[in-house]
């Protein structure tokens, strides 16, 4: 038996697939499309087709469509069509898939000789592929090893397919040529923002670059196509992990982000931002795209030290302060002027050399235009904290109200007054923050002492205090200290509480 010239198909071990010319090529289906791509790993796909319908009801089928598509949320419109029933098409043609296909069915193994190039052709029956391929081979059971052997197919299973292909059944008053509209959602397209920041402590100015970078893992390809990028995240989406935790840990935040009230010069979609491609593009399978959406030169910014504590936190060794970029993003003179999608921002400062140098990035979320934004970008060498409890005593309840006076009127009868002694506890804690700099100018450092409400009381006072400072909330208190050029200075506070 030679050569099997009459068998379309075969899978070779270690091989790909082959298809003969004879089978369909690998064009794409797809028609004018438009993606609407949002930040949280979705969109919305609009695929416009061209479509000869015959009148009355016929099956008409999609390939192309995105491998990730949410099936349930597809519609199709077309003039004086109706759908009937719709499914979703995705058992993709692969050699394990058409091997798994073949399971009972009787294929060609063709073997050759590697010393002499001779081909030994069998017929065999798939009798299982669990951990490896059993195959019937006349009155003998044997394994599938990968030396020189293929299997040959006569032909495709009908419900294999090449792409994931939607398939729909349709009721037509008039057959003829119309635009078909398919709209769905997908998973896999997202994308974020990057941003690429150069700070000139010296003149306090900032130059600043936003990208758009768009990724595709949603296994399909989606050629010419109009793409618009929603700054936002409708949802719920159920497969982002953090989607009962969109906020950062409270201590990670460092003070002075505000949010603006300005209005951004930018398309809307609802409570979005629309950021348009100014031209069509491929957005082809596992691909990274970027485009840029700002560049902006001479921004005001500012380089600050900022330190927060926990309630009674006290180390051994002194830890450094953050290192804080402040700017904002007002249309007024000195800001960015524009609304800064969700994404890291990446800063670079030149070195001695005039060389940009990269030295730290963080993350922003979504910033309305005439935001104040602070984001730390590392940790400083020469500028540490060391926060110290000096002292805890429990203090008389003389230095605080020790009665309470309430007019109540029993059954309603006349108003009586009531005096209740008020016995309290309270606790005064003395706290040092000893602050050193290594650095040859004097510095400006940001301390803060949270935890000084635990949320059942609301009475803490601040008795003392070395340097002003400012309540900024019932929970936190905070200095500006200027520490001088290679030196130090001690900052203590005294704090009474109800524990």
């Amino acid at each position: 038996m030679q050569g099997g010239a009459r068998y379309r198909f075969f899978w070779m071990l270690g091989g790909a697939l082959a298809i003969s010319s004879s089978a369909a090529s690998a064009q794409t289906s797809q028609g004018d499309l438009s993606l609407t791509i949002y930040n949280n790993d979705q969109a919305l796909i609009q695929d416009i087709r061209q479509i000869d319908l015959p009148g009355g009801r016929s099956r008409q089928e999609f390939p192309g469509v995105s491998a990730a598509i949410r099936p349930e949320t597809v519609t199709l419109s077309a003039s004086g069509t109706t759908i009937v029933e719709q499914n979703f098409d995705y058992d993709l043609l692969s050699p394990a898939a058409l091997m798994a296909k073949a399971v009972g069915q009787t294929v060609t193994v063709v073997r050759t000789n590697p010393a002499t190039g001779a081909e030994t052709i069998e017929t065999a029956q798939i009798l299982a592929i669990n951990q490896g391929t059993l195959m019937r081979i006349g009155n003998r059971i044997e394994t599938l090893e990968n030396y020189g052997a293929r299997v040959v197919f006569a032909d495709l299973p009908k419900t294999l397919r090449a792409s994931p292909t939607l398939s729909v059944t349709l009721e037509t008053k008039a057959g003829g040529m119309r635009p078909v509209t398919l709209n769905y959602l997908s998973r896999g397209l997202g994308w974020k923002a990057d941003y690429v920041a150069l700070f000139d402590e010296k003149s306090g100015k900032l130059d600043m670059q936003g990208w758009i970078t768009l990724t595709n893992n949603s296994g399909s390809s989606f050629p010419g196509a109009r793409v618009y990028l929603v700054a936002g995240s409708p949802g719920p989406n159920p497969n982002d992990p953090n989607r009962y935790n969109n906020n950062y840990g409270y201590d990670q935040r460092v003070s002075g982000n505000r949010p603006g009230t300005e209005s951004a010069r930018r398309e809307r979609l609802g409570d979005f931002y629309v950021y348009p491609l100014a031209d069509r593009t491929t957005v082809a399978a596992a691909q990274q795209k970027q485009a840029s959406f700002l560049d902006v030169t001479g921004a005001s910014a500012a380089k600050g030290y900022f330190f927060r504590n926990d309630w009674l936190g006290k180390l051994d060794e002194p830890v450094s302060f953050s290192t804080v970029l402040r700017f904002s993003n007002t249309a007024a003179a000195g800001g960015l002027g524009d609304a800064l999608p969700a994404g890291t921002v990446r800063v670079y400062m030149r070195d001695a050399r005039g060389q940009p140098q990269f030295i730290g990035e963080n993350r922003i979320d979504h910033t309305p235009m005439g935001s104040q934004v602070a984001i730390k970008t590392g940790e400083a060498f020469d500028v540490k904290v060391l926060p110290m409890v000096e002292k805890r005593d429990r203090i008389t309840t003389d230095e605080w109200e020790q009665t309470s006076r309430y007019r109540i009127r029993i059954n309603g009868g006349t108003y009586i007054e009531v005096q209740r002694d008020d016995t309290k506890t309270y606790y005064r804690t003395s706290m040092a923050y000893r602050i050193t700099n290594a650095r040859p100018e004097p510095v400006t450092v940001e301390v803060v002492q949270n935890g000084l409400d635990d949320g059942r009381w609301h009475e803490t006072r601040v008795p003392f205090e070395s340097t002003p400072g400012e309540q900024r909330s019932l929970d936190e208190r905070a200095w500006l200290v200027t520490v001088p050029a290679s030196g130090e200075t001690t900052l203590k506070a005294q704090f009474d509480t109800r524990y």
